[in-house]
């Protein structure tokens, strides 16, 4: 199907079958999107190295972890915050993955946009990159405004103009995602 659509056809030949599998530690995960938001993919690998060098990332050592040790690596103050919010979700067992994968997607966005600190477009990263959901279409993320503006003309804020040209790739739109973060590579 995507390898039919003109413009991601030639990155579907470039880069092959790209796949969309679950995340092996989901809490990990979610601290990397925690540490995506709003930061260039450089500044937030940075961060996100010296994260896990530091300390083991797990709910309950970033519950036990000062908040300054957390500021050392590199993370805001803001985005402490939300790391401790997201620990404390994970310790409670709010965030059982086996009962997500139940789950469907609007209310896995709904159950973690709950969590300070866990908007939209990290619910979405979640989707993909934790639960494997082959068909989310995360148009808040500035890369995927950016490859439809590359591929298609879209203007980067025209976001119900791109959610209405991705319903094309349903049920296969976060293949698509991962197509169009290609292209802005």
């Amino acid at each position: 199907m995507l390898s039919r659509d003109p413009e991601l056809a030639p990155l579907v030949e470039q880069h092959g079958p790209l796949d969309v599998k679950p995340a092996s530690d989901p809490f990990a995960r979610l601290v990397v999107s925690v540490c995506n938001q709003q930061l260039s993919t450089d500044s937030a690998a940075a961060i996100e190295q010296r994260l896990f060098d530091r300390f083991e990332v797990t709910p309950e050592e970033m519950l036990a972890v000062d908040a300054d040790a957390l500021r050392e690596v590199g993370l805001s103050g803001q985005k402490v915050e939300y790391v401790k919010h997201i620990a404390r979700a994970f310790a409670d067992g709010d965030l059982s993955t086996a009962q997500l994968r139940e789950v469907a997607d609007d209310e896995v966005r709904d159950r973690l946009t709950e969590i300070r600190g866990v908007g939209p477009w990290t619910a979405d990263m979640f989707l993909i990159f934790v639960l494997a959901r082959e068909d989310v279409f995360p148009v808040g993320d500035l890369g995927i405004r950016k490859g439809m503006a590359e591929l298609y003309g879209y203007d980067t804020d025209d976001r119900s103009g791109m959610r209405a040209h991705a319903e094309r790739w349903r049920p296969y739109r976060s293949y698509a995602s991962r197509y169009l973060w290609r292209a802005v590579d």
